[in-house]
């Protein structure tokens, strides 16, 4: 994307700037219901962190299923492509799009300490297609990974990432148009909405809140996808359903949830996500966000688990609730305007 095409981006944005903005309290960004509750530091943090460290060592079990990718099956449209934790190639309409990449062997500021994957990526990071754009949803580690958006950036791939993310993105080399919740922005024909989420942000100790947190809705011609970024359960999915449903896909996380005393304000659980997809009035909800790091405590394999057993409660068939494996394929025939409900 030239500088032309990125200025003119830009410009769809500047109109709406002053018309919705995400709480702020003039230095860090706030969440819609505040920052939430999530427990002590020596009660629930301090534990919580001394066991990660133990775990930054070996293989546990209950890795998510990985299976083979095919560049046949990367044309494929419309698709979506399984790279693993929140990342997803997308193809709809007639564009392509990563969420979230992350191909590094670490989700952590430095090569050789930190959340290890536990699967290698679905696709690799050099066959992936050729893409319009990239999503990142917030700045942790395992949603805006340096070396991913640095090679991406050598592509001249833009990015669209909530305000302030954008700063990580240039000084990895790369163009970033920045949105508030409920701004919008064109590419290629189709409209990207930065919707709110209830999560949290910073890299480091002294840049807590600093950056917006968010999730996105791609609105094509004939698909609209949602991806929720990372989210505690709130009020807001049911206002992007009234906003912008009815949802094609939405892709949405269901790990991550334990302790949950540090965890439920900021990350759903299997079964609030399936809640959260009909909020948004989804017709298809794909897991993500599970099965690739040992992040949290709950076993690797139990989110899916729980997944598919309140998809099912809820009347929601395989057609409707997917659980992928990595480098999986999946195609959605059936899609068209005269489809959704």
């Amino acid at each position: 994307m030239g500088s032309k095409a990125l200025l003119a981006a830009l410009l769809v944005v500047v109109p709406v700037l002053a018309e919705a903005q995400a709480p702020h309290d003039g230095t860090r960004f706030l969440n819609s219901a505040g920052r939430g509750e999530r427990g002590s530091f020596l009660s629930v943090h301090l534990p919580f962190f001394l066991r990660m460290i133990g775990r930054s060592f070996g293989t546990p079990p209950g890795a998510a299923p990985r299976v083979t990718w095919s560049a046949e099956a990367l044309g494929r449209n419309p698709a979506v492509t399984w790279i693993g934790h929140s990342s997803f190639l997308v193809r709809i309409d007639h564009v392509s799009f990563l969420t979230d990449p992350i191909f590094s062997e670490r989700a952590s500021p430095v090569s050789f300490a930190g959340p290890e994957r536990v699967v290698e990526p679905g696709v690799p990071l050099e066959a992936v297609p050729a893409l319009d754009f990239v999503l990142v949803s917030h700045d942790h580690y395992d949603h805006a990974d340096v070396a991913t958006i640095r090679a991406l950036s050598a592509r001249g791939v833009p990015f669209v990432v909530p305000l302030r993310l954008g700063e990580i993105v240039r000084e990895a080399g790369g163009e970033a148009i920045e949105l508030d919740w409920w701004q919008s922005t064109e590419i290629a024909g189709v409209r990207i909405h930065c919707v709110p989420a209830q999560h949290f942000s910073g890299r480091w100790v002294d840049d807590r809140d600093r950056r917006l947190w968010a999730g996105f809705v791609v609105e094509g011609p004939k698909t609209r996808f949602y991806h929720a970024g990372d989210t505690g359960y709130f009020d807001g999915f049911r206002e992007i359903g009234e906003r912008l449903g009815p949802i094609d896909l939405a892709a949405i996380p269901i790990g991550a949830y334990e302790p949950e005393a540090m965890m439920r304000f900021v990350h759903v659980t299997p079964e609030e996500a399936v809640q959260a997809a009909l909020d948004v009035r989804a017709r298809r909800v794909v897991g993500m966000h599970y099965g690739t790091f040992r992040l949290t405590d709950e076993p690797l394999d139990e989110p899916p688990r729980r997944f598919r057993i309140e998809a099912e409660r809820k009347g929601l068939s395989g057609e409707h609730a997917w659980l992928l494996a990595i480098g999986e394929t999946r195609e959605l025939r059936t899609w068209s305007p005269d489809s959704r409900q």
